[in-house]
């Protein structure tokens, strides 16, 4: 399989990273460089330094590296971000002079100024054309409206978790991974809402960290509600401990529950295939 030379590329702190054709340069993590992109020039931060990578890895065609950046560039992107408070401030504004039901996010000048990107959430629908036309008349450029989810909405902004740390996804998670109510039931964790969602009220990404681990060590063990055979008899798996591996079986003949290890049970199951 043909190799192709990349080199990884991010445009926020914790965003997607892209891959590029390097060229001719010899690029370092955590060099800045300007890339041609689908919304035109950007300034972005190599993380991934150059390799080697297989076709299967990457979206093809590569577009190549433009340059390093310089040290104007980077007064650039300093300035297109103070230009960007006073677009937010001006936007806001019309958003309230227009009485739209949307609440403006973040807004964001492309590298090269053809564009600004307005970052909005909303319930549903929004017919923000009037809003368009005027704050085309204002900054005399290109406007987008990009309407997001409350997670891009956390991401932007930032903030700190129930974890009394900075949220995951506005310092290090590049993409957002499906998590489910399942995952908080194989960790036994409580199914309070309140206790196992993030600041975006969705389900926090963190449950997604351990699953994998909680997943290989689940298997081999009944599930709550099956009916084993323990050394006391026949019972009802009312409780799991996935990381201690521990069961806890409710033993009608007894009429109490008795906790069992793993180990414990396999032997027992293995005796009496023997006998």
């Amino acid at each position: 399989m043909h190799l192709y030379k990349v080199v990884g590329v991010r445009f926020k702190k914790a965003g997607k990273i892209y891959y590029f054709d390097p060229a001719k340069y010899e690029l370092t993590e955590g060099q800045y460089i300007i890339v041609e992109t689908a919304r035109g020039i950007e300034y972005g931060k190599v993380v991934v330094p150059v390799r080697e990578v297989q076709e299967d890895a990457i979206v093809l065609p590569l577009k190549q590296v433009v340059r390093p950046a310089s040290n104007k560039d980077s007064l650039q992107v300093e300035e297109n971000k103070k230009e960007s408070l006073r677009a937010f401030d001006a936007a806001t504004e019309k958003i309230k002079e227009h009485k739209l039901e949307m609440k403006l996010v973040d807004v964001e000048y492309t590298f090269d100024r053809n564009k600004i990107i307005f970052y909005f959430t909303a319930e549903g629908r929004v017919d923000f054309r009037e809003l368009v036309k005027d704050l085309a008349s204002i900054f005399r450029t290109r406007i987008e409206l990009r309407q997001i989810g409350v997670r891009d909405e956390a991401k932007l902004l930032g903030g700190i978790g129930p974890c009394g740390r900075m949220l995951c996804c506005s310092t290090y998670l590049g993409d957002f991974e499906p998590v489910s109510i399942k995952m908080a039931k194989d960790q036994n964790l409580s199914l309070n809402p309140t206790k196992i969602s993030g600041l975006c009220g969705r389900l926090m990404c963190c449950l997604k960290y351990e699953n994998d681990e909680y997943e290989a060590a689940k298997k081999g063990m009944p599930d709550i509600g099956n009916f084993i055979v323990t050394p006391e008899g026949k019972g009802k798996v009312v409780n799991i401990n996935v990381l201690e591996r521990l069961i806890q079986v409710y033993l009608q003949n007894l009429e109490r529950t008795v906790e069992y290890t793993l180990d414990e049970l396999l032997q027992y199951e293995k005796t009496e295939v023997k006998n």
